[in-house]
């Protein structure tokens, strides 16, 4: 019998959609024989609003569903800090290979039974499976940032190595890198399973297949061995309904409490691509406005890279429909900065220093102040706060979440010295202010962009997560 691989990767906010986890399950099912290894290439655990109130847990339930074999660490698994992951992998059905990672000297979670890389056994089939994960992800998520990650080519080759002289039958590597062209021209396996990028992709570099899913669990991917092996997306809401899983999850979402209306929507709030990262949009006023509501500070920022793709929020707005579009655990931080460092981070909203070679017509979201960008030079033109200059020998309260305050790539501008009160998570601050002021944002020219056009905003041009 054919050797067959399945392949999930990214699946993220999709647990907030138990019928979707449950049909994923169910063609998982439905497709495996005794011939197939079920494989997951990372940020399986994480975000979502179902992982941010179970700390990742309900990744279980989808786990133990399918028997996944084995599975890589994806940037979103340390979502909710290191301590929980290890729970997890120490729970979880698969096995966890991972040979780039590395934690107070030994590889990330051996104690726990995760490997560089290891040989599964499926039918007559003999096969090599070695992990590797993003090289900056302790830089992409700050709970992160005690494990070291080495190079992925050069602990790739060291698999290979290794594996060949176990006279495996075929070497597959479990990538959460994004691009994998590289990886492909560097090492000689038979296939690359991809994640981190959420679009789906079959392509062949030199001899070696390389493929995604894409994300937050839409397509399925099959490859099958032949002559050579080859490729094929499933898509997921074709597929059986497991309602084993569908109930556990719905049960998860019952228990967290999270299913109270706090407003009434009449004009639909658009929480696409578009709206999530092109400066001013009505989903970025009130998450914006609701940090400065609760804070009381004089402006407040988000970079909008934390903001998750939905559809319209619309009609009766639970808290779980908000927590959805910012599903992250970071608390609400209170900021005192001199006017100079103000300037500097509304400079900053256009992400021209952000890291993965963003494309220009991204933008951050702001509330208090209202600021004039010229695109062709990558200027800021002008800025005030209350209709007034920014003053430099004037201190200002600044709100935001700790995230930007731990991660400097994106506002170098403010750091941890200048904290003067942490509270609560910053979906809450959203859910308080959305029962007392309404969910009502309006587009109120904010961030003027003068030389920005609708030809110069592709549909998607960014090979990163949304």
């Amino acid at each position: 019998m054919g050797l067959r691989l399945l392949q999930y990767a990214d699946i993220e906010t999709a647990y907030d959609t138990p019928e979707q986890i449950g049909r994923l399950a169910g063609l998982i099912n439905q497709l495996r024989n005794e011939a197939t290894i079920v494989c997951g290439s990372g940020d399986n655990i994480g975000p979502g609003v179902l992982s941010l109130v179970t700390h990742g847990r309900q990744a279980l339930d989808y786990f133990r569903a399918v028997e996944a074999d084995v599975d890589t660490f994806g940037n979103h698994d340390f979502d909710h800090g290191l301590d929980a992951l290890l729970d997890i992998v120490d729970e979880a059905p698969q096995t966890w290979v991972c040979a780039n990672a590395f934690n107070n000297g030994k590889r990330l979670a051996a104690d726990e039974g995760a490997v560089p890389w290891t040989i599964i056994k499926v039918g007559s089939h003999r096969v090599g499976v070695i992990g590797v994960t993003h090289p900056e992800t302790a830089e992409i998520n700050p709970n992160a940032s005690d494990v070291r990650f080495t190079d992925p080519v050069s602990a790739v080759e060291q698999g290979i190595n290794t594996l060949q002289d176990r006279h495996v039958d075929h070497i597959v590597v479990l990538s959460h890198l994004g691009d994998d062209t590289e990886l492909a021209k560097a090492v000689n396996v038979d296939v690359i399973l991809g994640g981190h990028d959420h679009v789906k992709l079959i392509n062949r570099v030199d001899d070696t297949l390389v493929c995604r899913p894409g994300g937050t669990g839409r397509y399925l991917l099959e490859v099958t061995f032949d002559d050579r092996p080859t490729a094929t997306h499933h898509t997921v809401s074709d597929g059986p309904l497991d309602r084993n899983v569908t109930t556990a999850l719905r049960n998860r979402i019952d228990a967290a409490g999270l299913g109270e209306t706090v407003g009434t929507i009449e004009e639909p709030i658009i929480c696409d691509l578009m709206a999530c990262k092109r400066a001013e949009s009505r989903i970025g006023n009130l998450i914006t406005d609701a940090y400065r509501w609760k804070t009381g500070a004089d402006v407040s920022v988000n970079s909008g890279g934390g903001f998750r793709r939905h559809p319209p929020l619309t009609g009766k707005v639970t808290a779980f429909d908000l927590v959805k579009v910012t599903p992250y655990e970071s608390d609400l931080v209170l900021l005192r900065v001199d006017g100079d460092a103000m300037m500097a981070t509304l400079r900053h909203l256009a992400l021209a220093d952000a890291p993965d070679d963003l494309p220009r017509w991204h933008f951050g979201h702001v509330s208090g102040a209202e600021l004039v960008w010229d695109d062709a030079s990558e200027e800021l033109l002008s800025a005030t706060i209350n209709g007034e200059p920014v003053k430099s020998n004037r201190m200002y309260e600044l709100a935001t979440t700790e995230f930007f305050v731990e991660n400097e790539d994106l506002f170098p501008a403010f750091g941890p010295d200048d904290v003067i009160d942490c509270s609560e998570p910053q979906y809450e601050a959203v859910i308080e202010y959305a029962r007392e002021k309404g969910v009502d944002p309006q587009i109120e020219g904010r961030i003027s962009r003068t030389m920005l056009t609708e030809d110069k905003i592709p549909e998607r041009d960014w090979p990163y997560s949304p």
